[in-house]
Order: C-alpha cells, then sequence, then structure tokens
C-alpha cells in the first residue's frame, strides 16, 4: 500500500503545476487532475492531502476559476510558492529547427512564446495543455510539429529540446497557492507572513474607499486586491486581497477591524510564511522613502 502524503495539480504530467509540487513537496505523490474543480475534489474527498493551485501570473495575470472556487471550498492556503517559467521548443527524436512547421501548446504558452513563432513561421495549435501537448506531439511522432512545453514534459515523453527557453519575458512567473483542508496559520513571531481573505462591502455610497481606509492609515501594505461578480450579479462584487503582515500584529488587526464594520461578509483565507521569492520582486525602498507616514 502506498503511505506516502499526496499533493494534486491540474494538468497533465509533466506541467509546470507538477514541476511545482516537486520542488516544493518531493517527497510527497504528485496526482494530476484535469480540471481545478477535480483538484478540489480529491482535496473534499480525502483522495489528497494538499493541493498546488496556480493563482496568477506575471505575464497573462490571475487565473480566474480560483477566484469563484477558493471561498467556498473549505480550504486554506498556507504557503505560497513562485516559479519562473521556462518555456522549452521540444519535437519528438531526430526533429530538426528547420523542418518544423507547426507547434501546438496550451493558449497561453503559445500568447508567452510569440517571438519563437514567428521567428520560425510556424502554425500555432491550441492544446488543452502544455505537457498535454507535449505527450500527444510524442505519440504522433511527426518531425515537423512540435510542442511548446516544460523541460519536464520532454524528461517524461522522450522528445528533444529544440530550443531552450523560449518564453518572450524573462520576468514570466507564476504564483502558486499550496492549499489544505487543516488551518495551519504562520505563528506571530516577526518573520514576513501574508494575510488572504475576500469580502464584500455593503451597499452603500463610499463603502469600498472607506473599508479599505483602514489599511491605509495604519501603514499596511496591500499587495494584491481584486474584484470579480458573484454568481453573475453585476451590483455584488467580491474582493480578493493579500496583505503583508499578521492579523496579531496591532496595525493589521486594526485594518481588519475598520474593514470588517464595513462589509457585508469577510472571509479569511490564510496566514502564512511570505515567500523569499518575494525580496527579488519587492517594490525599492527609494520608492516607499516617497510615501507620507501615516503616524508622524
Amino acid at each position: 500500500m502506498n503511505d506516502r502524503k499526496k499533493i494534486v495539480f491540474q494538468g497533465e504530467t509533466g506541467a509546470n503545476s507538477h514541476m511545482a509540487c516537486r520542488s516544493v513537496y518531493p517527497d510527497y505523490e504528485a496526482i494530476p487532475c484535469p480540471t481545478f474543480e477535480d483538484c478540489f475534489s480529491a482535496m473534499a474527498d480525502g483522495t489528497a492531502d494538499l493541493a498546488m493551485i496556480p493563482i496568477e501570473n506575471s505575464v497573462a495575470g490571475r487565473v480566474a476559476d480560483i477566484h469563484h472556487l477558493l471561498p467556498k471550498s473549505g480550504l486554506h492556503i498556507i504557503g505560497e510558492y513562485f516559479m519562473p517559467i521556462r518555456f522549452q521548443l521540444m519535437a519528438p527524436k531526430g526533429a530538426a529547427l528547420d523542418g518544423l512547421k507547426k507547434v501546438q501548446s496550451h493558449i497561453h504558452a503559445l500568447g508567452q512564446c510569440r517571438n519563437v513563432i514567428r521567428e520560425f513561421g510556424l502554425t500555432a495549435v491550441v492544446g488543452g495543455d502544455t505537457a498535454g501537448s507535449a505527450r500527444q506531439i510524442a505519440e504522433l511522432d511527426d518531425p515537423s510539429v512540435g510542442a511548446i512545453a516544460p523541460e519536464m514534459a520532454a524528461e517524461i515523453y522522450g522528445l528533444d529540446i529544440l530550443r531552450r527557453d523560449v518564453e518572450d519575458a524573462a520576468h514570466n512567473t507564476t504564483r502558486f497557492v499550496i492549499l489544505s483542508r487543516d488551518k495551519m496559520e504562520a505563528a506571530y513571531n516577526g518573520q514576513p507572513v501574508i494575510t488572504t481573505f475576500i469580502f464584500r462591502v455593503r451597499n452603500v455610497p463610499a463603502a469600498l474607499y472607506k473599508a479599505l481606509g483602514g489599511f491605509a492609515t495604519n501603514g499596511v501594505n496591500m499587495t494584491k486586491l481584486e474584484s470579480y461578480q458573484l454568481e453573475g450579479q453585476f451590483f455584488a462584487s467580491m474582493f480578493y486581497a493579500d496583505v503583508e503582515g499578521h492579523p496579531e500584529d496591532p496595525s493589521v488587526a486594526l485594518a481588519l477591524e475598520e474593514l470588517a464594520f464595513f462589509c457585508a461578509e469577510l472571509n479569511m483565507l490564510g496566514v502564512y510564511r511570505a515567500s523569499p521569492f518575494r525580496d527579488k520582486i519587492k517594490e525599492p525602498e527609494a520608492n516607499r522613502a516617497l510615501r507620507p507616514n501615516p503616524h508622524s
């Protein structure tokens, strides 16, 4: 019997999400799921212990499905992982660049690798998944048809990498959140922490402005704020937010208290350690120095 803990991801074996699972939880068994709904179902019925879910990409933006699935899932964010995205142009064994005519991949990957597609005059074919495209190209075994996929997919499906790192933007990075059924909040001990929550403000004038005012007056940095419509109702917007700091920090506690006063709904999704990768992408101190000090 397999006693290894399990972590689910959306996509096929060899996808970027699979690589993220292997990087963060190398001792876990990574299980592919066709859809995000399948990932959440596997978590709900106990099939998996954790889920590795992409929530945003520096080029493509947010992963919209997650904002609707996560609030109702009963799951908790216990960590985050930033993964630089590197795409490889691959083809069956023995294929050559000058013989390629078509290239297949997920629509987002094709959109993020336009330069190499133009350079070689390739016809782009939309596939359901990057790793799935690599598998299909391996099965087709046509030297004129390649795939754009992660390096791991080339290893798994026995393809040759004809051109490495073909993504247009070097900063291409995906942020993943790690989900658990158990609520595991980071300790309040001075270490960098991210607090994630969703909220819906009351339907009164300036409610959002007033709700967010507490973060400004208490000097709490909000690193993410996104709105999305609630169940097709144009008048009922939900907001997803990340802030720097722990709810037990007095400044964060005061900001959340003021937020709650103007909210019709407030749901805490997770309190977790900030990824060290944030140090590479944080705002320069010179920029922060230009802001007025709310406590001066």
